[in-house]
Parts: C-alpha cells; structure tokens; sequence
C-alpha cells in the first residue's frame, strides 16, 4: 500500500535529515566521550578525529548506497528509453521517491513499448494493405489488357462474317459463315463463364461443399468420358489405377474441373501417336494423382506460370482461354491440396495429391 508523500517515513528528504541529525548526535556524544577518556587533551582530540573521519566515510559509503547509485540507475534506464530502447527495465525497488520513480518509469516503458508494437504492427498492416491495392489493381489491370485481347479476335471475326452475310447470296457459304458467328460467340460466352467462375473463387463468394466419395471410379468414369471415347484420338493412352476402392473427402464437382482441365490440357499437348499415361497410386494414407503426355516440354522458366491467367505456350498448338491450369491450381489451394509440373526428357507430367479416407 503506498503512503503519501506527507507521512511516508521513507522519503529521501527524511532519510537525508534523518541522517544529518543522528550524525550530529554522534559527533557530540563521540566528542563528549572523547574528553572523557583517561588520555591526554592531544590524545583524546586525535581519536576523536579518527572516529570522525570514520563516520564521514560510512556516511559518504550510505549516500552512494541510497541516493547516489540510484541516481545513477535511474538516469541511465532514462537514457536508454529516450534512446527507444525498453528491453532492460530499471531495477530500483523501495518505498522512497527513487522506488516510486523507477516504477513509474518501467510502467512508461512497458506503455510505450506496448505503443509502439502496436505502432509497427499497424504499419506493417498499412505497408501489406497498400502493397495488396497495388497487387490488385495490377491484377485487375492486366486482366482488362487481357480480356480485351482475348475478346479482340472473336469479336472481329463476328464482325467480319457478319458483315459477309450482308452481301454474300450463296446459301451454303451463308450457312457457314453462320456457324462461325456461332462458334466465336460460343467461345466467348465459355470464356466470361470461366472467368467469372475463377474471379468467384479467387474472391471466397464460391465455397468448397466436401462430400465423401470413392475417387478411383470417379477418375475411371471423367477418364473414360474424355479419352477412351474420344472420336479424334491420336494417341497410346496408358494408364494405372489401383485395384481397391480409395475415398477422399472434397468437392467433387470442382475435383472434376480439375481432372477435366488436366486430361484436356494433357490430350491436347500430346504429340500426334505419342504416349499419353494416367496413373493413380497409393501411399501412406495419400492418394498421388499423375497424368504425362509425350510432346513438347515446357521452358523451365516458365514452369511457374502456367498456374496463372491467360498464359499460354507461344509454342503450343492449341488456341484455349489461359484460365484451365488457374481454375486447377484455385481449386486445389482451396483444398490445401499439394500439386505441379515437371519436365521430362520427352513431355509433361501434371500431379496432385489428396489424402484418402475410410
């Protein structure tokens, strides 16, 4: 409990005036007693110097001890909070005016230390929350050079036929330019839906609905549908699955759109007679997903940015929108699902993982 300035007895003034007043009570009763020894005037003098000079060092050694050293103490932990350095706290204690002030001064400390962290990590949430602004509107930037680029040539082709139709009198070349107006428009429309689908789930506005299912007939029949029915199939599909059930726990409609977007891209990019394998194998609870296609590899600096809207393979032979891979790589983070690429001597592997249930 404190005590008040008026009737604390511990106060430095009151040390200090208590000191004073023992001391002079000493040196009267030494010198008192002094003259009172069976010595000489000389000698009794002289011993009574010694005690003196005695009693100044042990009052001078007290001064150092409670008032000098705590000074000092607290004038140093002062300058190291003016120097914004709150690590080491002051570790005066007592009930006087040096006690009071010392925790008066870690109090400061821990406030401004506590301040300032706060202070840090606000701007550290500015700097990210600015730097996240720049990240976007570079996004939304690129995705509008983007989008107009990719909407230029349906667009033009639309215009150009359409105009063609005005002149052109023949029925069959009317016919045609018909379904290719049809078409571009059709490509068009595919391309808004996937972009909107992608903006959607880069934006949380669409969620995962996991369900328990058994995802080696999943992949046998999504498989099945894309490649051994296939009328235009010009490759050696291989592949291997295990022979027992497996289940997962995940969306199994986007599980789909990913395992449709990786057979498409993989039978797309595989090189006319060449080998196109999908294998499914188990271990340690995990279910590893691979699917090669023998053709053309990929640079190796371009690796990384297959995953990200409109890219494409300058060298690749097939014109698509750029947003299959992004739609896969979105739906598996979603999943915290692990995935890649890879380079092979002779094509591309595409994989990812997902853990098997019971």
């Amino acid at each position: 409990m404190k005590i008040s300035g008026q009737m604390n007895v511990f106060t430095i003034r009151k040390k200090i005036l208590l000191a004073s007043k023992l001391m002079g009570i000493i040196l009267v009763l030494s010198y008192v007693f002094s003259t009172r020894l069976p010595l000489s005037a000389d000698v009794s003098l002289i011993i009574w110097l010694i005690f003196v000079a005695a009693l100044i060092c042990a009052v001078d050694l007290w001064m150092a001890r409670f008032i000098s050293k705590p000074v000092s103490e607290l004038n140093e932990a002062a300058g190291r909070m003016a120097n914004l350095d709150f690590s080491h706290l002051c570790k005066v204690s007592g009930r006087d005016e040096f006690g009071e002030l010392s925790h008066s001064l870690n109090i400061m400390a821990q406030n401004l230390q506590d301040t300032f962290g706060a202070l840090e990590h606000a701007n550290r949430k500015l700097e990210q929350d600015v730097e996240q602004k720049k990240r976007l509107l570079s996004e939304r930037r690129e995705l509008a050079d983007s989008l107009s680029h990719e909407m230029k040539t349906p667009l033009g082709v639309i215009q150009a036929y359409t105009e063609g139709l005005q002149d052109e009198t023949e029925e069959a070349k009317r016919q045609h330019y018909y379904e290719v107006i049809i078409k571009e428009t059709e490509r068009m429309s595919c391309l808004i839906t996937t972009l909107l689908d992608l903006s959607a789930l880069e934006s949380g506005a669409a969620g995962l609905h996991p369900e328990r299912f058994e995802f080696v007939e999943f992949l046998e029949t999504v498989a099945g549908r894309l490649l051994v029915d296939a009328p235009d199939a010009d490759f050696n599909l291989q592949y291997e699955l295990p022979e027992l059930p497996a289940y997962v726990n995940a969306d199994k409609g986007r599980m789909e759109q990913v395992l449709n977007n990786l057979i498409v891209n993989a039978k797309r990019n595989v090189r006319p007679g060449g080998i196109l394998k999908l294998s499914l194998t188990e271990r340690e609870g995990m279910l590893d997903f691979f699917i090669y296609n023998q053709g053309q590899p990929i640079p190796q600096e371009n690796l990384p940015k297959i995953w990200t809207k409109f890219y494409r393979d300058k060298n690749a032979k097939y014109s698509g929108s750029g947003l299959g891979l992004a739609i896969v790589a979105q739906i598996l983070s979603m999943h915290h699902l692990k995935y890649g690429a890879s380079n092979r001597q002779d094509g591309v592997t595409f994989y990812f993982s997902i853990p098997s249930i019971k």
